[in-house]
C-alpha cells in the first residue's frame, strides 16, 4: 500500500511532524509513501510563506527513518503558466524523487475561496479552472503527474459541492489528458475528495478516459496534511486503478516503478 501525496509542517499548512506522518503511516500498515510539501506561487503576492525551506526541509528528511517503511521525498509545485523557472530553480538544488504538479490558482484567484466564484456559475468557473489547467501542462516540463485534475470539486466556498462532470467538459478535458499523454506524464489518484465531495480527484470516468487516450503512469494519494489522513482511501485508489490500469506506481529519483495490482 502506497501513499504518494502527504503534507507535513514543512507544508505552510501542514498539521503533523514529519515523525508523526511517517509514524501514521507506518501504523496504517503502508509500505512506501512520498512527502509532497507545497511550493505554491501566490500570484497576487497575499501568502508570502508559501515556499518551503530547502534548509528546512533537507534537515527534517534526509535523516528520517521507520522501520518497515519506504520513505521518499518530493514536492507539490503549484502550476502557473508562468512560473516554470520557479520549479526549475528548486531541482537545481536539490534531487528529488517525485513533482506533483498541481493548479490551486486559476486567473490569479485561489480557487478555494470566495473571491474566484463571484461572478460565475459553476459551469464557468468548472470550464476557468480546467482552461487555466491546460494552460499549465502545456507550459511546464518538470513536474511528473498531475494533481488532483478536479480540485475545484472541493474547494471550501463551491457553492454546489459537486463533482466536477466529465461530461459536461470533455473537450478541455481530453486536451488535458492528451497533453499528459504527449509528454509522458501521469495522473494522480487523489483520495482527499472522498469525504468533501463524494469521489476520487479525479474520479473513475476521468482515469478510464486518460487509459483510453494512452496514459499509463497512475500514482495515488491522500493529500494527508495531519496524521489521521495519512493513507485513508489508499486501499481502494489501488483498487480502482489495478481496476483500470492493471498496477500503481511509485517514484524513485524521479522514474516511474510500476507495481501491479492483483
Amino acid at each position: 500500500m502506497f501513499d504518494f501525496h502527504m503534507h507535513s509542517t514543512i507544508s505552510f499548512d501542514g498539521q503533523g511532524s514529519p515523525e508523526a506522518m511517517a509514524a501514521a503511516a507506518a501504523q496504517a500498515g503502508l509500505r512506501e509513501i512520498c512527502f509532497t510539501d507545497h511550493v505554491d506561487d501566490d500570484p497576487r503576492g497575499i501568502y508570502q510563506d508559501s515556499h518551503f525551506s530547502l534548509e528546512r526541509y533537507a534537515a527534517s528528511y534526509d535523516h528520517l527513518r521507520v522501520p518497515g517503511l519506504t520513505i521518499r521525498l518530493g514536492m507539490e509545485f503549484g502550476m502557473l503558466p508562468d512560473n516554470p523557472e520557479t520549479v526549475r530553480g528548486y531541482l537545481a538544488q536539490r534531487d528529488f524523487d517525485f513533482i506533483i504538479g498541481s493548479v490551486h490558482f486559476a486567473d490569479g484567484e485561489d480557487v478555494y475561496f470566495v473571491p474566484y466564484w463571484q461572478g460565475k456559475t459553476v459551469h464557468q468557473a468548472e470550464r476557468r479552472y480546467l482552461e487555466n489547467v491546460y494552460a499549465c501542462v502545456q507550459a511546464h516540463t518538470d513536474f511528473d503527474v498531475l494533481g488532483h485534475l478536479t480540485y475545484l470539486s472541493k474547494a471550501r466556498f463551491h457553492p454546489a459541492r459537486r463533482c466536477i462532470p466529465l461530461e459536461e467538459h470533455r473537450e478541455i478535458v481530453d486536451a488535458i489528458l492528451r497533453e499528459l499523454v504527449r509528454k509522458g506524464k501521469g495522473l494522480e489518484i487523489n483520495s482527499s475528495g472522498v469525504d468533501r465531495c463524494g469521489d476520487f480527484l479525479p474520479g473513475e470516468a476521468y482515469l478510464r478516459r486518460f487509459r483510453e487516450l494512452g496514459g499509463q503512469i497512475v500514482t495515488v494519494g491522500s493529500d494527508a496534511h495531519s496524521p489521521d489522513r495519512v493513507g485513508q482511501y489508499m486501499p481502494r485508489a489501488c483498487e480502482l486503478a489495478g481496476e483500470i490500469f492493471g498496477y500503481v506506481c511509485t517514484f524513485h529519483d524521479r522514474q516511474p516503478v510500476f507495481h501491479k495490482i492483483p
